[in-house]
């Protein structure tokens, strides 16, 4: 059974940062392309960032810049460092393969920036 499991959300002012983590269980993890998405309220769920197996990585072009994505094969964990926090940030944090596979959805995890 695939699991994926986010943490490391919370509330953060504006200019802050998170890092956020994913840890994989249940997949061959190294052989994936991994990716952020985040849903903010009322809008449609979005991919922020990607790492492909052998470590390339995209950024949509909101957080290009600002997001750093990586990932730790042998702790089968992708992590995504957030700086410089803005309220457009705030929604709830998912990980997931790239492309999508509908039975890989945790439970998220939720950034929050305000003042």
């Amino acid at each position: 059974q695939v699991q994926l499991v986010e943490s490391g959300g919370g509330l953060v002012q504006p200019g802050g940062s998170l890092r956020l983590s994913c840890g994989a269980s249940g997949i061959i993890f190294s052989s994936y392309t991994m990716g952020w998405y985040r849903q903010a309220p009322g809008k449609q769920r979005e991919m922020v960032a990607r790492i492909s197996s052998s470590g390339s990585t995209n950024y949509a072009d909101s957080v290009k810049g600002r997001f750093t994505i990586s990932r730790d094969n042998a702790k089968k964990t992708v992590y995504l460092q957030m700086n410089s926090l803005k309220p457009e940030d705030t929604a709830v944090y998912y990980c997931n393969a790239v492309p999508i596979v509908r039975s890989y959805w945790g439970q998220g995890t939720q950034v929050t920036v305000s003042s």
